[in-house]
């Protein structure tokens, strides 16, 4: 399990979101909405530590973006590839396989 992280939708968490050098960003599941790989669900993120252990983590630019093992479950099988969509001015998740 891997975080990918693009260039410009880093520079959207800092632009946006406002993270800086030293912040955390945690991706996790949320209950409603439908994502590709579990219907019901989608996928947030929030500005915190983990609650439980770290299982991947993607450093760059000074952030720390992780999945704790709290939603281990949701990624399983997959890598989370984080870009910038133009059109929708906003991240956009995609999910390739192990």
């Amino acid at each position: 399990m891997e975080i990918k992280i693009s260039d410009k939708a880093l520079e959207w968490f800092k632009d946006e979101v406002e993270v800086s050098e030293g912040n955390t960003v945690k991706f996790q599941a949320k209950y409603g909405g439908n994502s590709p790989i579990h219907e019901g669900f989608s996928l947030a993120f929030s500005l915190n530590e983990p609650l439980k252990g770290i299982i991947t983590q993607k450093e760059k630019g000074g952030i720390t973006f992780f999945i704790d093992e709290t939603d281990e479950w949701y990624f399983k099988g997959y890598n989370l590839i984080v870009n910038y969509d133009e059109k929708d001015d906003e991240v956009a998740y995609e999910y390739e396989e192990e």
